[in-house]
């Protein structure tokens, strides 16, 4: 005689497994989006450098901040890939890719301070402070990505949680 409990299960419908594989479906959809994002941005890039000559130093910015762009794409494309080949979340290429994200926000600063003509007051001060925020934020996760280095065993890797 079957169980009242035997004839309400499915043992071909996990809910657990479908959600896991919903979350992996939806992960892989991030990184073919990251991966296309990345791909627009370095082409527009190349296109908008090679075809604006007349003005070559805002070219040269523009070219590089793009370009750090896509590098900062295709590391958490990198990483989210890895988070799920290895079911981990790994800290460091986030502070990695924050370091990087800060270096291309001081050069945009750097850049606007160097290739505008006459800033107001204002528009100095701003872009003073962005500088200096910028730099704040890199030294912070300069000194977090040493803390992590020092702080854990060199046989175990914690970098992840």
């Amino acid at each position: 005689m079957e169980s009242p409990k035997e004839g309400r299960e499915h043992p071909s419908l996990d809910t657990n497994a479908v959600i896991k594989g919903l979350i992996i479906a939806i992960e892989y959809a991030i990184v073919a989006s990251l991966l296309t994002v990345a791909s627009i941005v370095l082409v527009r890039t190349l296109i908008t450098f090679l075809s604006h000559w007349g003005s070559f130093p805002q070219t040269v910015v523009a070219a590089i901040d793009g370009i750090l762009v896509v590098i900062i794409l295709l590391d958490i494309a990198h990483t989210v890939f890895g988070h799920l080949r290895a079911s981990v979340f790994p800290v460091r290429p986030f502070l990695i890719i924050g370091i990087l994200a800060g270096v291309r926000d001081i050069l945009s600063a750097s850049a606007h301070l160097t290739l505008s003509g006459t800033l107001s007051q204002e528009q100095f001060r701003d872009t003073l402070i962005s500088l200096g925020v910028g730099v704040g934020v890199v030294v912070s996760l300069l000194l977090g990505l040493l803390v992590l280095r020092f702080a854990t065993p060199s046989d175990v890797d914690v970098t992840s949680f």
